[in-house]
């Protein structure tokens, strides 16, 4: 199959975009969404192939220019699909490491019979016997070490019983005392005992460990060296024609080895194919299809921005030469449109726009903090006592001194102020209210996004309501009160667009929805008393989401 698809008519150039969009934060290009489309129609032609997609995969397409000046374009998966690399209609790889006769697969097939023989060793009936053995001796060491402990303590008591009567002689005193020591000494023997035979029995068992511990080194340091070599292989192209190993480009960015599966996503392939054969990049995106993963939020047919651990590096490089539109995440929102709504001597409360820092971060422009300290109250002693995400409107608190920064910061940790945010929902939640209880952790492949973890995961849980069904631009949202009542990093987010949760994103979020306008989520209230007076504070920050929602730049 051809891997340069056409669309289905000429596409104009007034149609085509101005400048290659940021595959980290962008809206999709409507031809990126045609495109994407077409793949899910190419992937609907092949059973087995619409099954396994169906598990969950991530796709992504190119729009390209061809020699020629026509206009068409490229597919590609990230990681396997079908346990191949290679389908009809995508690009291939970066590198084929699924090459049967490559060095890659040979080498894994070594290394997976290195540990076929460790896993013998560690079955091998002797050597089973002989651990079996070193762990029966030491459980039934500290069994009978345990019971002569405890007839220690009891003759110890009765020892100081006869003592309190103050009646003993001299000599029974004496008796006692040689008690007590022949009781110590016959403990230690017998721990002595004991360790003698185990290490006699762990002498047995020496060799065959030291075996099984040097073939586990073998296979530590030949899969690290394979992992090494592997990212030797992948070299990528950029708009220049220059080309450069994807360990060279991680000891340049990050310092460390590239992740495992790096440069294995589909947008570095398709950037690599169009490069290889000649095509002007326009527009990148990509999508995700099927079943969300255990523990993340993807939902079915929703564009996202490219992962930051494993691409960031190399599309940052591979993007060299294009002129790519700024990521507006990094830029930062509207400063000046903070709005303080309650002031003291002691605290100023703001409503924060939305795109704007809650403090100061790498990027993302001034932050509320900063804007307070050099606009506002013009000093350094201006601390922002929690946090907002940077996407989230609504009230911030900030202290005018460190102990009422930290009286405060005590006071939402005690979880002693009453949170109140308001939503937008893509839909309607099946509930009208209730409690979500998921616990959250971060996702550090995938940063800032979070994931949910019911093992290794910090304690979420949210009150809601749904206080109204709206219709606007034709699709149907839900406002929800949420009560948040921990404070996890994107916690409203994630339990408002997880199954286990609402399943219904907030609208506008790029993260675990899609991308608009805004994210419609607004911090719209707090109840607390006074850090130094005492008095109770009942802050309101009023939001329109349906002003927001409504598109009027065609007007």
């Amino acid at each position: 199959m051809e891997l340069l698809h056409r669309f289905a008519r000429d596409v104009q150039p007034g149609e085509l975009p101005s400048r290659f969009n940021n595959p980290f934060y962008y809206s999709p290009h409507r031809l990126c969404i045609i495109a994407a489309g077409a793949v899910r129609d190419i992937l609907s032609c092949n059973a087995h192939v619409a099954a396994e997609v169906a598990k969950g995969k991530m796709f992504g397409v190119l729009v390209v220019q061809d020699t020629q000046g026509q206009v068409g374009f490229l597919a590609a998966f990230s990681g396997l699909l079908c346990g191949t690399n290679m389908l009809d209609g995508f690009v291939p790889p970066v590198y084929d490491l699924q090459s049967p006769t490559g060095y890659f697969k040979q080498e894994e097939g070594n290394i997976s019979q290195l540990n076929d023989r460790i896993k013998a060793m560690e079955c091998d009936t002797g050597y089973l016997l002989a651990v079996g053995e070193v762990a029966t001796l030491k459980r039934d060491m500290e069994q009978e070490l345990s019971v002569m402990r405890d007839a220690m303590r009891e003759s110890k008591r009765q020892r100081d019983a006869m003592r309190s009567s103050g009646t003993l002689s001299p000599e029974r005193e004496a008796a006692l005392v040689r008690e007590s020591q022949f009781q110590k000494a016959e403990l230690k023997r017998a721990a002595a005992r004991w360790q003698q035979k185990i290490t006699d029995s762990e002498e047995l068992v020496a060799p065959l460990k030291v075996g099984i511990v040097a073939m586990k080194e073998e296979r530590k340091a030949r899969s690290a060296a394979l992992q090494e070599w592997l990212f030797t292989q992948f070299k990528v192209l950029n708009a220049r024609g220059e080309e450069k190993s994807l360990l060279d480009i991680f000891a340049a960015t990050t310092g460390n080895l590239p992740p495992a599966g790096s440069g294995e996503c589909a947008a570095p392939k398709l950037l690599q194919y169009a490069y290889r054969h000649g095509y002007k990049p326009l527009a990148v995106a990509e999508f995700w299809v099927g079943s969300s993963p255990a523990g993340e939020v993807r939902r079915d047919g929703c564009f996202y921005g490219a992962c930051k651990s494993k691409c960031e590096p190399i599309l940052s490089y591979m993007l060299q030469g294009l002129d790519v539109e700024e990521n507006a995440l990094e830029k930062g929102g509207d400063i000046d449109a903070v709005e303080v709504v309650y002031e003291d001597e002691h605290l100023v409360v703001v409503n924060k726009p939305a795109d704007v820092l809650s403090v100061p971060g790498v990027v993302g422009g001034m932050s509320v903090q900063q804007w307070l300290r050099e606009n506002h109250v013009h000093s350094n002693e201006l601390f922002v006592v929690h946090r907002l995400d940077m996407a989230t409107s609504g009230l911030l608190v900030a202290a005018k001194s460190m102990d009422v920064y930290k009286s405060m910061q005590g006071m939402f940790a005690s979880r002693k102020v009453e949170k109140v945010y308001l939503a937008l929902l893509d839909g309607v939640p099946v509930m009208a209210e209730g409690v979500v209880d998921v616990p959250l952790a971060p996702d550090y492949d995938n940063r800032p996004r979070q994931k949910m973890d019911a093992v290794n995961g910090k304690s979420a849980v949210t009150r809601y309501k749904v206080l109204d069904v709206m219709k606007m631009d034709g699709a149907v949202c839900a406002l929800v009160k949420f009560e948040p009542v921990t404070g996890r990093t994107h916690q409203l987010r994630v339990h408002a667009a997880c199954k286990e949760g609402l399943d219904t994103p907030i609208v506008g979020d790029a993260l675990y929805g899609k991308q608009g306008k805004r994210l419609m989520l607004h911090a719209s209230s707090l109840v607390f008393n006074h850090p130094v007076s005492g008095e109770l504070l009942h802050l309101e920050a009023k939001v329109d989401f349906v002003s927001l929602f409504v598109d009027r730049s065609a007007e």
